[in-house]
């Protein structure tokens, strides 16, 4: 492929492999390789990644030669609370690069950490996404409602895209998810609850005057739900589709839904973070009863599940603490240590890292209780 013109000057043909479409799988020792070639450049490189470079204490592109040797990288994501977003855009994007947004962790574990989220990733990532929801049966071209968090929160931004390109019109009712966690911190549950049915008043609103035919919701939220019989009869009138994500959702509680409360729309979940600007698709085929298992979009997204003493990989059938990676053109954040432990499952055949399953938070995350709330 010829060489691509990058703000005036050139890159390597090589990072041609960054560009490739979301159902061509490349290489993950060769993406890596050219992730470093591209993150650690000084033409096409973030000036965080430049000047993190520095000390480091080895050099990627020379003893970063594939996705095992990720686990070189610390954990940088704490430093993303203060760096300015400027900062972590590469230079490769040129002068007046296409952001989508600048994106907020949920601020569950103290202030919050920040990314950018060039176009072309959250293009491939929804494309990737949408291919998830065809696997499962979602319909196309219907109205979408979505009770998720919007502003700094990356998944408002998903769920536009995903209306927009998989669905027909997209409705949103707005969730904040940091003052719910506030309120449960502060001892005031009531005011959480108050807050989180006047949620569920503007969402049925919605569904009592649009032909709302998929929703995207929070467990939280999608358990309020269940208990207004009005809202109940809606939803199995006119939505054919769930898709839930942001808390977890154990499998009793799944199979009620799917077997007796909803049984006429298909169930499907996410698990994911700002911090991979992405998320995990729920396996096709679950049966009722089931834990779900989250499949990554690798070899860009991947999760490895750990013991947090040793940072050794636990058994498959095991649960460890989550260690996700991004490793793309957008953004480059190996070695995170999330909040969550999960299961480590096998992953599909061809791809790399862990998938996961039975996601539970850790009590306490960075010194921080962990509140869930909502979201």
């Amino acid at each position: 492929m010829p060489a691509v013109d990058i703000g005036g000057r050139v890159a390597p043909t090589e990072l041609s492999i960054l560009d490739l479409p979301h159902h061509e799988a490349p290489d993950p020792d060769e993406l890596v390789r050219a992730a470093m070639e591209w993150h650690f450049s000084p033409e096409t490189g973030s000036p965080f990644w430049l000047k993190r470079a520095e000390t480091l204490g080895f050099d990627p592109l020379s003893e970063v030669k594939g996705f095992a040797d990720l686990g070189l990288f610390p954990n940088v994501a704490n430093e993303l609370r203060d760096v300015p977003a400027a900062d972590l855009v590469p230079r490769g994007y040129g002068q007046r690069p296409d952001i989508v947004g600048v994106f907020e962790s949920g601020g569950t574990t103290g202030a919050p950490k920040r990314v950018i989220c060039p176009a072309d990733w959250l293009e491939k990532l929804v494309g990737w996404s949408n291919a998830n929801l065809d696997v499962h049966g979602f319909p196309r071209d219907v109205d979408w409602l979505g009770i998720t968090p919007s502003g700094p929160h990356i998944v408002g931004e998903i769920f536009r895209r995903s209306a927009l390109t998989h669905g027909r019109y997209g409705f949103q009712v707005d969730l904040d998810p940091r003052w719910v966690r506030r309120l449960i911190s502060e001892g005031k549950g009531g005011q959480a609850d108050a807050y989180a049915e006047h949620v569920i008043d503007q969402a049925a609103f919605v569904l009592r005057t649009q032909d709302i035919g998929v929703m995207t919701v929070t467990p939280p939220l999608l358990e309020r739900i269940a208990q207004r019989e009005e809202l109940v009869e809606l939803i199995n009138r006119k939505v054919r589709a769930i898709r839930w994500g942001g808390t977890r959702m154990d499998p009793d509680t799944e199979a009620l839904y799917r077997t007796e409360i909803f049984p006429e729309a298909t169930l499907y979940g996410h698990y994911g973070s700002t911090m991979i600007l992405g998320i995990a698709g729920q396996r096709h085929g679950t049966a009722p009863g089931e834990s779900c298992v989250f499949d990554t979009f690798s070899p860009y997204i991947t999760f490895q599940v750990v013991d947090p003493v040793t940072g050794d990989a636990v058994a498959y059938g095991e649960r460890g603490q989550v260690v996700m990676h991004h490793v793309s053109k957008a953004l480059l954040l190996p070695s995170n240590l999330e909040r969550d432990t999960a299961i480590r499952v096998a992953a599909p055949e061809g791809r790399v890292g862990d998938s996961v399953a039975d996601i539970a938070p850790v009590a306490r995350f960075d010194d921080e209780a962990v509140i869930e709330g909502v979201y």
